[in-house]
């Protein structure tokens, strides 16, 4: 694909500094919504964060304008990326000379309500602020403690229930317990040994459930692990590669989706049962996630693919133009991030033709990259640094910089902390609300 497809592929977004205009928006398992107070409403397919949405003041400030917030008798709007527009009245379009104005097909006044319409509404009680629930996003972060895992931590993974924390590396699993946490050199609570201590854990998920860990790497098995009351070796799977890049599991934690060199292995997991060896590209397969029915690949041959799970047929590929280091969904499923070696972030709808991409410029070695349970931030870890940005603004909510570099990172489920792992040990952040 040529520079100019590739632009034409990939609509760029910025990624801003300065503080988010303030508005209250209706709660959604969508990543983005908006009101209808916004002062212009985007065009088909482009998401909300981009510099089309704001206009070219917009462009040029890197701020949104202003909008009037709080308007009496107004309601808000979401915007459904299922349809890509907001509801409302079918719309012509004028002759050219008028500038492509639009008017409403058929237009006819709305009568004012009766007063006892006006009675009614006015005998209704206010809802407290405080019992309205709504995604939030941090406005920072406090680094609380370390864990001295003694050697890489290539995994990490953080449960939200009981905060604890399990870093993984070669030879061994190290199981931190919420108190080391809040520490700077505490013993870990357990230590999972394997039998071959040149077994090396290079990727794990925690099961939705939070009950159960999947683990894979320098091995030729996947490991599942029963995590309470105590953790502990529940089955062992036997794959056909030496070596796992990357995990992925289905939102019901039935499918389990290995990545090799060359293939895939895609697992009944309840019932420990090999379904399928997947031929996917050779260079096309240092991660892989699953979002619905689809599962995706990519590596170093740049090119993202989308697979079908029920009949694994390849569906689409995408060129992102460098070395593909992570892939994560956000948790509508509706969209895919994907960290290339270049420090972009690419965001692709996954079911619409929608490509959109945001660039830090800079050259990495690492790139994780996380996705908050709540669906309203993302975290990306790019060598030593670590940055925090809002969806769907892109604003930036904080930055950090480590000593070392970041190899993986996760964010409990109940949104509290964020752990990062490095050469040597892991990194806890408390997130600050």
């Amino acid at each position: 694909m040529s520079g100019e497809d590739e632009e034409a592929a990939f609509r760029i977004l910025r990624i801003y500094d300065e503080p988010e205009e303030q508005r209250i928006v209706p709660e959604s398992s969508s990543t983005f919504c908006l009101t209808e107070h916004q002062a212009q409403v985007p065009p088909c397919g482009v998401p909300p964060g981009s510099p089309e949405r704001w206009g070219a003041g917009y462009e040029s400030t890197g701020t949104p304008p202003q909008c009037a917030v709080g308007a009496p008798n107004s309601s808000e709007v979401e915007f459904n990326p299922r349809h890509g527009s907001l509801p409302g009245p079918e719309l012509d379009t004028v002759s050219e000379g008028d500038q492509h104005q639009a008017v409403p097909a058929s237009w006819e006044p709305v009568p004012p309500p009766c007063d006892q319409v006006r009675s009614f509404l006015r005998a209704i009680p206010p809802v407290p602020v405080n019992v309205v629930v709504r995604p939030r996003s941090p406005h920072g972060s406090l680094k609380i403690g370390t864990l001295p895992h003694r050697k890489k931590v290539y995994a990490v993974a953080m449960s939200g229930s009981t905060h604890h924390v399990y870093t993984c590396g070669l030879g061994y699993i190290n199981v931190w317990d919420e108190s080391a946490l809040h520490a700077w050199n505490k013993v870990p609570k357990a230590k999972l040994n394997f039998q071959d201590h040149q077994n090396c854990v290079l990727t794990c998920k925690l099961f939705p459930d939070e009950q159960s860990l999947v683990t894979g790497g320098l091995s030729q098995t996947l490991t599942l692990w029963d995590l309470a009351p105590t953790p502990r070796i529940r089955a062992q799977l036997a794959s056909t590669g030496p070596l796992c890049y990357s995990l992925a599991l289905s939102s019901d934690a039935r499918i389990c989706v290995a990545c090799f060199k060359g293939f895939v292995e895609i697992w009944d997991v309840p019932n420990q049962i090999l379904i399928r060896k997947h031929q996917v590209p050779k260079y096309g397969s240092r991660c892989v996630d699953i979002a619905g029915s689809k599962f995706w690949t990519g590596g170093e041959d740049t090119i993202l693919y989308s697979w079908d799970l029920r009949n694994y047929h390849r569906l689409q590929e995408h060129e992102i133009k460098h070395e593909i280091l992570s892939i994560t969904h956000d948790p509508s499923e509706e969209w895919l991030l994907v960290g290339s070696k270049m420090s972009e972030v690419n965001i692709l709808h996954t079911h619409r033709m929608e490509t959109f991409k945001a660039d830090l410029e800079r050259y990495l070695h690492h790139h994780s990259l996380k996705f908050a349970s709540c669906g309203s931030y993302f975290v990306t870890a790019q060598d030593e640094f670590l940055h925090c940005l809002a969806t769907p603004s892109l604003q930036r909510l904080f930055k950090a910089e480590e000593t070392e570099e970041i190899m993986c990172c996760d964010v409990s489920s109940d949104n509290q902390y964020l752990v990062t792992g490095n050469k040597n040990s892991a990194t806890v952040y408390q997130l600050l609300y």
